[in-house]
């Protein structure tokens, strides 16, 4: 392959040891990139998040009307080590004593259901 063969080659001239564009644009670039990505996936976490904080609200609900009683106000909170030694939602009712464990829901909490398959009634709340 010559100089003939790839005519747009003839008189190029490469920048030697010189990078193509300065550090502080690749800086830039970088920066930029990275904020885009968070950008993109940020929002898709915290509506994630918000989610499942709501449906495990509501599975606690009905667990605390069904194992404490309706009176008390349910409470549900994401732990990193919980009593079942893995990471998920807790499920607490807050009663005049303090806050009672009522049940371990997981880190994706799903509908309630006994030990013998039974469903547990929704709440209308």
């Amino acid at each position: 392959m010559n100089d003939d063969y790839h005519p747009e080659l003839a008189e190029y001239e490469p920048h030697g040891d010189r990078p193509l564009r300065s550090q502080r644009t690749t800086l830039l670039m970088r920066g930029l990139v990275i904020l885009t990505l968070a950008a993109l996936v940020v929002p898709g976490v915290l509506t994630s998040i918000s989610f499942a904080e709501a449906t495990a609200m509501r599975i606690c609900r009905i667990w605390v009307a069904y194992e404490v009683n309706e009176q008390n106000r349910p409470l549900v909170r994401f732990e990193w080590f919980s009593r079942d030694g893995i990471a998920g939602w807790e499920c607490y009712a807050v009663t005049a004593s303090g806050e009672q464990h009522v049940k371990s829901l997981g880190v994706i909490p799903e509908a309630p259901e006994l030990s013998d398959g039974t469903m547990l009634p929704a709440i209308d709340s």
